[in-house]
C-alpha cells in the first residue's frame, strides 16, 4: 500500500504483491485514517484476504491496519526508513555517532536472515548504549530557558528506527511479505 502525491490530489493504491494486481485506488487530498480504514474494510467485504501490508509507516495507515486488520502484519518499508534516516544523517556526518548510525542504516537492505537481524539489532543497541548521553544533549536559550535537543536529526533518525523496529522484519518469517514498497512505487511514474 502506498500513496502518491500529485499536484492537486493524493492517490492511494492497494496492490497485490504477488501478481501486481491493483485491488483498489482512492483519490483523496491526503492519507486519512477514516478513508484508509474504509478502504481496508471494503477490501475485506470483497473477499480479499490480507495477510500483511507493506507500507511507508504513515501513522494513519498503521492505525487503520491495526483497527481493521488486527491479525495482519504491518511490514515497514525498509527503503523508506533508510531514505529518511540518510536524509537526516547527511552524506558526511560530522560526529562519530552520526557516522556509526549511518553505517548501520546503510546495512538495512542487506538483512536477509534472522542471524543478520539479530546481529544488526545488537549493533543498534550497542550504538545506543555508546551514544545515549550524546542523544540527550540539550541546548538552552539563555533568555527564555527553553531548550531543544542539540542533535535533533541524529535523534530523529534513531527514534524512527526504534519506533519501526517491531514491524521491520516480518518478511524474514514469511518470504511472501515484501520488505519494501518498491513494487508499487514504480506503478505511478513521476
Amino acid at each position: 500500500m502506498d500513496a502518491t502525491y500529485f499536484k492537486h490530489f493524493c492517490l492511494l493504491c492497494y496492490q497485490d504483491h504477488e501478481d501486481g494486481y491493483t485491488q483498489l485506488i482512492r483519490f483523496s487530498n491526503g492519507e486519512h485514517f477514516e478513508e484508509i480504514k474504509e478502504d481496508l474494510n471494503n477490501l475485506i467485504k470483497l473477499g480479499v484476504q490480507i495477510e500483511s501490508i507493506t507500507t511507508d509507516g504513515h501513522k494513519s495507515i498503521l492505525k487503520a491496519i491495526k483497527k481493521s486488520l488486527p491479525e495482519a502484519q504491518a511490514q515497514r518499508c525498509l527503503v523508506h526508513i533508510q531514505r529518511m534516516c540518510l536524509l537526516w544523517l547527511t552524506r558526511f556526518p560530522k560526529h562519530q555517532a552520526g557516522m556509526e548510525l549511518r553505517r548501520l542504516v546503510l546495512q538495512l537492505l542487506d538483512i536477509k536472515s534472522d542471524n543478520d537481524r539479530l546481529h544488526w539489532t545488537q549493533q543498534l543497541k550497542l550504538w545506543h548504549a555508546r551514544h545515549k548521553d550524546y542523544l540527550q544533549e540539550k541546548t538552552y536559550h539563555p533568555q527564555t530557558g527553553r531548550y531543544w535537543y542539540t542533535h535533533k536529526l541524529l535523534r530523529r533518525s534513531y527514534l524512527t528506527i526504534k519506533r519501526a523496529l517491531p514491524n521491520m522484519f516480518h518478511y524474514l518469517s514469511n518470504p511472501k511479505i515484501p520488505h519494501t514498497t518498491n513494487g508499487i512505487e514504480g506503478f505511478f511514474p513521476s
